[in-house]
């Protein structure tokens, strides 16, 4: 089976396979064996048990979609937390100069939150929340760093 191009399962193909756990579901009122299920249903019998077991603890609730997956987020009270360390600077959490990296705030959400986000998933976050890439003058790159700073008014600059 592919995967939609962003990840995961398309809205079409999360609803049809909900509607065969609710299938299931009604053979499993009617008592009927996994094995039979698992036949009919063209899906293994260690899915069915796994269905019949959410069923007997939550009903047909457990067995409905719970909707795309996704990448997790910071929270909006983690969040403030996060532009509060980095409005003290990198300095703060013991790096040697004045400059953000995608890497070092990475490294702080990883400290603060204990969870792993990627790098792009970091310049995705830091973009949508008021951050930017600040240019340095010609001659004062080292390495591939690059300098992020807010710009918002929620971090209080700007």
């Amino acid at each position: 089976m592919r995967y939609a191009q962003s990840g995961g399962l398309t809205a079409e193909r999360r609803a049809f396979r909900e509607q065969v756990r609710l299938e299931a579901e009604v053979r499993f009122e009617a008592g009927e064996k996994t094995s039979a299920i698992a036949r009919d249903l063209r899906v293994s019998e260690r899915s069915v048990e796994r269905w019949r077991r959410a069923w007997r603890e939550g009903g047909v609730q457990a067995l409905r979609s719970a909707g795309p997956a996704s990448v997790p987020k910071l929270s909006a009270e983690q969040l403030a937390a996060l532009e509060h360390e980095l409005g003290k600077g990198p300095t703060a959490h013991g790096f040697e100069d004045q400059r953000w990296t995608l890497a070092r705030v990475q490294a702080v959400i990883g400290r603060q939150s204990r969870m792993r986000l990627s790098i792009a998933t970091v310049w995705r976050l830091l973009k949508r929340h008021g951050w930017s890439w600040q240019a340095r003058p010609a001659g004062h790159w080292s390495g591939t760093s690059t300098p992020w700073r807010c710009g918002s008014r929620r971090c209080g600059r700007g």
